[in-house]
């Protein structure tokens, strides 16, 4: 059912903004923004892993030098069903984690030094469960359309702005109307920041989910994120501009940028209250007794 409601926002943020460069450009406007949406998923695609883990500094470890850190993420993948992926390290005392890469074939999973050194081994291997769910379910892929077709539905509406405060050259005697545009200018950044986050959203309850029974122990993958949010609030990710990070914030157990986001609403929010899903993991374990 999560995966229908997925597809369905996709379909949504495509369709919007196919509307807007309609809007701006009649029958060829919007097939350039059919084109530019699928230039930007083809992109995603690609480049995504390589892109958030050379952004973030991330170092990768083998069996040799990180034994329990390899070994732990090699069992889980095994019982997923899935092929070992690269694992990293990134050089942070903030404790966090995430996946990414195109598809289980070509999949990274990376923790911070200080998720390893806050968490006990049974809650690292709940959030590296969490986060192979991801893989398994190509959530990374998913949310990286979501958020680069968002991007562009914002940029096309500062251009609209820009229109409105200069005018077009090409405009004809009637003009455009002027409350179509405004709307849009308003709106359409609004609504397709709404169905990113609610994509979002829906893919972290089910890695939740996943974790949880892919480790074994949803009390110590709910324990894990009770800790990261409290140390996330002190501290962000190194590296990166806040712009940068929260282009990635979708990508983590936890937003990275908690501290800085305290104030948003939850529709706008990246992932579900941390009180919610530790609430839903404490159910899961009474139905896995």
């Amino acid at each position: 059912m999560n995966n229908v409601k997925t597809a369905v926002l996709l379909a949504l943020m495509t369709a919007l903004l196919m509307v807007i460069g309609q809007f701006v450009g009649g029958r060829g406007g919007l097939i350039t923004m059919f084109v530019v949406s699928m230039g930007i998923n083809f992109f995603s695609y690609w480049n995504s892993d390589k892109v958030v883990l050379s952004m973030y500094d991330a170092k990768q470890i083998s069996e040799a030098n990180n034994p329990n850190l390899y070994h732990m993420v090699q069992r889980l993948a095994k019982k997923g069903g899935l092929p070992m992926p690269k694992v990293y390290i990134i050089n942070s005392q903030v404790p966090n984690a995430f996946a990414t890469g195109r598809n289980p074939e070509h999949a990274a999973v990376a923790v911070t030094t200080g998720i390893m050194d806050l968490l006990t081994d049974d809650e690292i291997e709940g959030v590296l469960g969490h986060e192979l769910t991801h893989v398994k379910h190509r959530d990374t892929l998913i949310s990286t359309i979501a958020a680069g077709m968002a991007g562009v539905i914002s940029m096309v509406a500062n251009m609209l702005q820009f229109f409105a405060i200069f005018g077009r050259s090409d405009d004809r005697e009637e003009g455009a109307n002027p409350i179509a545009m405004i709307a849009t200018i308003i709106l359409a950044p609004l609504a397709a920041a709404l169905i990113q986050m609610a994509i979002s959203r829906s893919r972290e309850y089910l890695a939740d989910e996943g974790g949880a029974y892919m480790s074994g122990k949803p009390l110590a993958l709910a324990s894990a994120l009770a800790k990261i949010e409290h140390y996330s609030k002190y501290g962000t990710l190194p590296q990166v501009s806040t712009s940068q990070a929260e282009a990635t914030a979708h990508m983590f157990i936890i937003n990275p940028l908690g501290s800085l986001r305290s104030f948003s609403a939850s529709l706008f929010s990246t992932h579900p209250r941390t009180m919610d899903r530790i609430a839903r993991l404490k159910e899961l374990a009474q139905r896995m007794r």
